[in-house]
């Protein structure tokens, strides 16, 4: 009866030792994006608002590190775009942005959103798509270290990341930054990522916010396209996004953001909000009337 029980709790062990160990799998080792992002993962990104508010945090981040010129809208590139979490915050902050997605489960989430931006399904790591000169800047939030992985005998990492950083560095216009956030394994992926980059033509460095907190640290890889400028200072434990000299001006719109997450879509304060922000970014909108958001009834 004895020998039954050990066996039993070995097996007890084991289970929970393998349970543990896929706890704690990085995604890129499940296999190829395309079929880790699937419609369970893309709904993740829609309705859990943890994961959209970590993902709002980054983008605000990535967005500051960018030093876009103030009082006038960008065209940018977000790389890895999912279900357009960050190109809403990019359009909220008055820019133009396009996608590019290697899931079609995410982009089909993205188009159920009603996300402002043009959005695109391809693979990074074939290079991206545009012509020179096309962008103000690039962002990513999550994504780059997908290209470390070899899912096939074909992929070689290093030839993908060069792929991806030469067509990168041909899509900006010069002077321009791209700033990227990443999840490094380890030293070697982080040396390997900044070698393809610099081997493109791109000048800059990691920037490391919270280096000493396990869950907040971010790494986020800042490139330049033109003459090489001082590297940005990376966020400390004393320190919070909105209290950093670059992103002050964001403080005074986050009532508003947190109100936009509050409307109900399709009612009359989301369409009247939606006007607002399209009017900012310089398009032609229809004045506002009583009319405006009203239920029409049907004809039949």
């Amino acid at each position: 009866m004895t020998s039954k029980r050990r066996a039993s709790a070995r097996r007890s062990q084991r289970c929970h030792t393998i349970e543990m160990a896929s706890r704690s799998r990085r995604p890129e080792h499940s296999g190829p994006p395309e079929l880790f992002y699937d419609q369970n993962e893309a709904r993740k990104y829609v309705r859990n608002s943890r994961m959209i508010d970590i993902q709002t945090k980054m983008t605000e981040r990535a967005l500051e590190l960018l030093c876009l010129p103030e009082g006038q809208p960008s065209y940018l590139l977000d790389i890895g775009c999912g279900s357009g979490l960050s190109g809403d915050y990019i359009s909220e902050e008055g820019h133009y942005w396009v996608g590019i997605d290697i899931s079609p489960a995410m982009l089909d989430a993205a188009l159920d959103r009603d996300t402002e931006g043009d959005l695109l399904l391809g693979d990074m790591g074939q290079g991206v798509p545009f012509r020179p000169g096309s962008f103000d800047g690039c962002i990513s939030i999550s994504a780059v270290q997908w290209l470390c992985n070899a899912n096939k005998k074909s992929d070689v990492p290093a030839r993908r990341l060069y792929c991806f950083f030469s067509s990168l560095y041909s899509a900006l216009v010069r002077g321009a930054r791209a700033v990227l956030q990443l999840y490094p394994e380890n030293s070697e992926q982080l040396e390997l990522i900044t070698t393809q980059a610099t081997r493109a033509g791109f000048t800059g460095g990691v920037v490391v916010d919270f280096p000493n907190s396990a869950k907040a640290k971010k790494f986020y890889l800042c490139l330049f396209s033109g003459p090489s400028t001082s590297l940005p200072k990376g966020l400390t434990e004393s320190q919070d996004a909105d209290q950093a000299s670059e992103s002050m001006f964001t403080s005074e719109r986050a009532p508003h953001k947190k109100a936009r997450r509050d409307l109900v879509k399709k009612s009359r304060e989301w369409v009247l909000e939606k006007k607002e922000r399209r009017r900012r970014q310089g398009k032609e909108v229809r004045p506002d009337t009583q009319y405006t958001g009203r239920k029409r009834k049907p004809r039949f």
